[in-house]
Parts: C-alpha cells; sequence; structure tokens
C-alpha cells in the first residue's frame, strides 16, 4: 500500500490521480472480503489510500492495454508505481524507458528492498522489508521476549510519505531544469531511516541502546504508568532534573526530593527499579484524570495512552483535523476517515470525490487522452 499510500496524498492535496488497475482490480479491494470470509463489500483500508482517484482497468497481459498506458504515461506528470523492479521492466514499463519517452515525466517506484543488491527484486511487505529488516522489530521488545507484529499499513504509510515529498521535490525541480527524472524509495531505506536514532549509535560506536522492560527503564520520568482505573499514561520527562521536583509536588511526596536514591539522574537511573515500583503503588490509588489534573496543575508532560476508540474521539485529535468526511463513491458509501496529516494556508486539502468503483473512469480518462493526442 505505499504506492497507493502516496497517490492518496497527493489526490488529497489537488493532484488529478488516475490508479491503474488489473481487470480483477487491486487485491486489496477484497481485503475484509478474505479476512471475514462472508463478502465484506467495504475495504477501508482501501478507502483510505484510494479515496479521490480515477479508477482506470488496463489488461497490461494484453497490447492494447499497454499501448493505452503508454498514451496515458505521455500526458501525465508523475508515473508512480510499487511493482517490483523486475516485473514493471517485463511489461516495458521501465524507467529508462518512460523517462525517454517523455523527458518531463517524474518517474517515482517504490519497492520492498531498493532497484539494486541480491533482493531488489524480492516481495517486501511493510512487515517484512520495513519492521523486521530494518533492525525495528529486534528494538520494539526487551532482548529476552520474541518479536511482535506492528499495526498494518505503517511501515506503508510511512514510505508513502517519503516518496511522496521525494515527488514534489522533484516537481520543483523540474520548474528550474525542464527535465523529470527517476525518484526511488523502498520500505527498507524508509525503515532503516525510521531507525536512524538508534542505528547511528551502531555505526559510531559499534553498540546499541538495549531495550529495557518498564520496570528497570533507566529514567523512570520518561515511562508508561498504569492508573488506578486500569488506563495508562506516559510520563514525558525527558529532562530528568528538570521535571523532578513537578512531578513530585503532583504526586504529593515532596520528601523524596531528600530521598538519597532519587536526588539526581545519576540516582534515579541506578535505583530506577526502586522509584517505578514506588510510582507504581502511588499511581494505583488514584484513577487517571485524577492524575492527569494534577499534572497539568503542576506542569508535568504526559500523555495519555489511547485505545483506538479513544483515539477517534480525542478532543484535540479532532480539532487538529485528523478525521474528514469522504463523500460517497461508487467504491464506498459516504464515510468518517483518516484525514492526511498535512494541512495547507490558501489551498485546501481534501476528498474532492468518494472512493472510485473498479475501472468506473476508464472510458472517461482514455477519452481524454485521446483528445490530447489530437
Amino acid at each position: 500500500m505505499a504506492g497507493p499510500g502516496a497517490g492518496g496524498l497527493l489526490a488529497d492535496w489537488g493532484a488529478d490521480v488516475i490508479k491503474v488497475e488489473a481487470p480483477e482490480g487491486d487485491p486489496m479491494r477484497r481485503l475484509f472480503a478474505v479476512l471475514s470470509g462472508h463478502g465484506e463489500p467495504q475495504s477501508p483500508p482501501f478507502d483510505l489510500d484510494n479515496r479521490g482517484k480515477r479508477s482506470v482497468v488496463l489488461d497490461l497481459r494484453s497490447e492494447d492495454g499497454r499501448r493505452d498506458l503508454h498514451d496515458l504515461v505521455a500526458t501525465a506528470d508523475v508515473f508512480l508505481t510499487n511493482l517490483r523492479p523486475d516485473a514493471v521492466e517485463r511489461l516495458g514499463f521501465g524507467p529508462e524507458v518512460l523517462l525517454e519517452a517523455n523527458e518531463r515525466l517524474v518517474y517515482a517506484q517504490v519497492s520492498g528492498f531498493g532497484r539494486t543488491g541480491p533482493d531488489a527484486h524480492r516481495a517486501g511487505y511493510d512487515l517484512g522489508a520495513f519492521f523486521a529488516r530494518s533492525g525495528m522489530a529486534s528494538q520494539a521488545v526487551p532482548p529476552d521476549q520474541p518479536p511482535v507484529a506492528n499495526a498494518g499499513g505503517v511501515g506503508d504509510h510511512i514510505t508513502g510519505t517519503t516518496i511522496t515529498a521525494g515527488i514534489c521535490a522533484a516537481l520543483f525541480a523540474r520548474e528550474r531544469s525542464g527535465r523529470g527524472q527517476l525518484v526511488d524509495t523502498s520500505l527498507l531505506r524508509a525503515g532503516i531511516y525510521t531507525m536512524g536514532w538508534p542505528l547511528t549509535i551502531q555505526l559510531r560506536y559499534g553498540k546499541h541502546l538495549p531495550t529495557d522492560p518498564r520496570t528497570t527503564v533507566g529514567n523512570p520520568l520518561i515511562n508508561s504508568y498504569e492508573a488506578g482505573d486500569g488506563r495508562w499514561f506516559w510520563l514525558l520527562g525527558l529532562e530528568a532534573d528538570r521535571h523532578w521536583p513537578p512531578l513530585l509536588r503532583a504526586i504529593g511526596r515532596p520528601e523524596l526530593a531528600e530521598d538519597e536514591r532519587f536526588g539526581s539522574a545519576k540516582g534515579r537511573r541506578i535505583n530506577a527499579p526502586a522509584l517505578i515500583a514506588l510510582l507504581d503503588e502511588t499511581f494505583a490509588t488514584a484513577d487517571r484524570d485524577h492524575w492527569t489534573a494534577r499534572f497539568d496543575e503542576h506542569d508535568v508532560w504526559w500523555a495519555p495512552v489511547n485505545t483506538l476508540a479513544e483515539v477517534v474521539d480525542d478532543p484535540q485529535a479532532v480539532a487538529a483535523g485528523a478525521f474528514v468526511d469522504v463523500p460517497e463513491g461508487k467504491g464506498s458509501a459516504a464515510h468518517r476517515a483518516v484525514m492526511t496529516p498535512v494541512d495547507f494556508g490558501s489551498t485546501p486539502a481534501g476528498p474532492r470525490r468518494g472512493v472510485p468503483g473498479l475501472g468506473e473512469h476508464t472510458a472517461e480518462v482514455l477519452a481524454e487522452v485521446r483528445r490530447q493526442e489530437r
């Protein structure tokens, strides 16, 4: 979904994005039908990344289908694909071919592992290429714990945002040079960049900071805690000495400032298990609303550990524009959805049309191409 996700961003930002699908359609259209086992017609992940686009069905196994796509690309500013590099080359739509035919084209390619190297043509979902191979999965849990899966589409969306930035930069460069170019990223590269901090330490010193269990984390002031009602929150006291006194005032334990175990950041690190156990015991005495009100009163930095149900009702998320109403389309009923993460001061962003039905715009788009050819 990294390529479709990038196209979804661009569609929300005002681009005319034409989604080229095989006659059987993008497999993600059928995701929930497969998962549910009873033909569920809606597929929210597909809808998120494909709303606002126009759907064209072309059979690229046929000469007519390939010719129509070449004609379509000849009129385009950007060609975006996340087929494996060898697959797109076999179809006759590699970057050398298309850039020679249209020198102003920005050719954007997303892959699992990049265009070169021993695994360039290996299939790569975000769970494998972005999450597992980048080192992220191994760092998400303490060393003695087995890796866990990340949420679906996380690596796809980060990689999609990455290629979108590259596309916009290449379009800007074209305004100066008059020429397009290849823009290339992969799930692996985006995952490694996302892991840049720990990997930079590994590169510089040949070692990494281990992922500690929450009961032994080195700075107890930047850690997760459970309130008495079972709801979790995260303390964000990154500057340990600065954030220690406000926390003591918030929990009503000023005497801990004189406790020799906890009087300095070093002492709190050495005695982290004891301090975390003490804070666990304290926070268990009242519900989260009590503690977060106290935190706000005493300028303690914190964040709730939201469930997904809490996220969609979070008043700050709503106020920040995190959600949007998508109009009805042939591919989906009107619905509330996640908004793409950038707003513009003078250029309205958001879905201009609903989710397209499979092949809904084939005749319309090809007619436009034919008019431009004349």
